[in-house]
């Protein structure tokens, strides 16, 4: 089994960023490595500068890495996926915004060339259930349907959130998985 260990993991949040109350703020201070993509104006949610910013903090290492993204941080890591960037091995997607609320679905459509898990909420203001997991059969990545918990913020008051952790565990599984199977079909020359 795949340890956390074996990637480098990047948080990417949404519009405003995560406050110290956030699931997101409370990983890193719970797994210290995590490094979060800092946008230069988080108030400001333009896709094209977002994603660049994702990728370029994604070519800093060889190390395959894991996104872990909120609202428009999930558009701004689907995007860069879709352009091809280095290093991503998966995604774990929470809360997606809805594309059409910000005039971009042309722009992330498509299935993504990763593991990826998009979660889900009944209520979520950001993007009705429905859409969601509509959203997660384009991109190709797995559904998982949260309940009632609002935009999975820190407004949901999710501690820790015990259940999204399990989820990045089966993100890392299925990203060290496909790892795995990329490795063996290399040539013997170039392993």
């Amino acid at each position: 089994m795949a340890a956390l260990s074996s990637f480098r993991v990047l948080v990417v949040p949404g519009l405003y960023n995560s406050g110290p109350q956030h699931w997101q703020s409370r990983w890193q201070r719970l797994y210290p490595n995590f490094e979060r993509v800092e946008q230069a104006h988080w108030d400001t949610p333009v896709l094209e500068v977002w994603s660049q910013r994702l990728q370029q903090q994604l070519r800093g290492t060889d190390q395959p890495t894991l996104a872990i993204a909120h609202s428009f941080g999930c558009l701004t890591t689907i995007h860069s996926a879709l352009n091809d960037v280095p290093n991503l091995a998966g995604a774990l997607l929470v809360a997606p915004a809805d594309p059409d609320k910000f005039d971009v679905s042309a722009e992330v459509s498509g299935r993504l060339p990763v593991p990826a898990i998009v979660v889900g909420s009944l209520n979520d203001p950001w993007m009705e259930s429905g859409r969601a997991r509509h959203w997660a059969k384009i991109w190709g990545a797995d559904y998982i349907d949260a309940g009632a918990l609002g935009h999975i913020n820190a407004e949901s008051n999710l501690g820790d959130w015990i259940y999204g952790q399990s989820l990045l565990q089966r993100l890392v599984t299925l990203s060290g998985e496909l790892q795995r199977q990329a490795h063996k079909a290399l040539p013997i020359a170039t392993r």
